[in-house]
């Protein structure tokens, strides 16, 4: 009897442990992508997580802020260009890097993170500053501030750190808030087609500050990103209709940044 109750066990264990091996592994649904025309063919918007999104556009792919591991980005193709915002660790994940095909990568980022960046990288990496800009493969990229209010030394976001970024492609204008308030910068931006807004206390701003900064420089299309902060997630549906109530020309777009977690 002991035997046998023995022999059960160790099949049960090895069943169990067949079973982990062969199991694939858990990942959070991907949100569809959208595409938005361009000049040059469509511009495809693949929403990741967080302040992680993944665009193609002219048979290229740009990653920004690649984060929350690897598997995120199973099936897609791998960056020609890579732009990260700020060296916290939604923004620059070495972890996830890793887990790429980044080999060859351009690397657009600020003087603080190139000076976080793994040392195998720092061939591929080319440092913009607040109000440089970079023309590679067919787009621009402008490096614009990002920042909290009012500025302090012991801000979470002191200006000059990190980036906001606005991509030129195919004649329209892409820009990328980084974690920012609604700072004169971001406010006088001008011709923007599309637009990636922060929004999660207590980092960057609240959806009534978000909101306000987009009816100032009025992007065709927006979409909120980066909502999720120390409370839980941002109501996105009361920026919405908070800006169409004055703007009902901006197409506010609300994509599910964050599959995995409860509402």
């Amino acid at each position: 009897m002991k035997s046998t109750l023995m022999l059960t066990a160790a099949l049960v264990t090895f069943a169990v442990q067949t079973q982990a091996q062969t199991a694939a592994p858990a990942t959070s649904p991907r949100v569809a992508a959208d595409q938005i025309t361009t000049k040059n063919g469509p511009l495809t918007v693949q929403p990741i997580t967080h302040g992680s999104v993944v665009f193609t556009w002219n048979g290229k792919t740009i990653y920004v802020d690649p984060y929350g591991g690897a598997e995120a980005y199973a099936g897609l193709a791998a960056p020609d260009v890579i732009l990260i915002t700020d060296i916290h660790g939604d923004h620059l994940d070495p972890k996830t890097l890793a887990g790429l095909s980044v080999s060859k990568s351009l690397m657009i980022v600020p003087k603080a993170v190139a000076e976080k960046l793994p040392a195998e990288y720092k061939s591929q990496v080319r440092v913009l500053g607040n109000g440089q800009q970079l023309d590679t493969l067919g787009m621009r990229v402008s490096a614009i501030p990002m920042y909290n209010l009012p500025e302090a030394p012991d801000a979470m976001h002191t200006k000059g750190r990190g980036n906001g970024y606005v991509l030129t492609l195919g004649g329209k204008n892409v820009y990328l808030s980084g974690d920012t308030e609604d700072i004169a910068e971001m406010r006088a931006l001008k011709n923007i087609d599309v637009a990636f807004v922060c929004m999660n206390l207590p980092y960057t701003m609240d959806v009534q500050q978000a909101a306000q900064g987009v009816l100032a420089f009025k992007p065709g299309i927006v979409y909120p990103y980066h909502y999720r902060g120390q409370n839980g997630l941002s109501d996105v549906t009361a920026f919405k209709k908070s800006v169409n109530a004055t703007n009902k020309k901006i197409d506010v777009r609300l994509r599910n940044w964050y599959p995995a977690e409860a509402k």
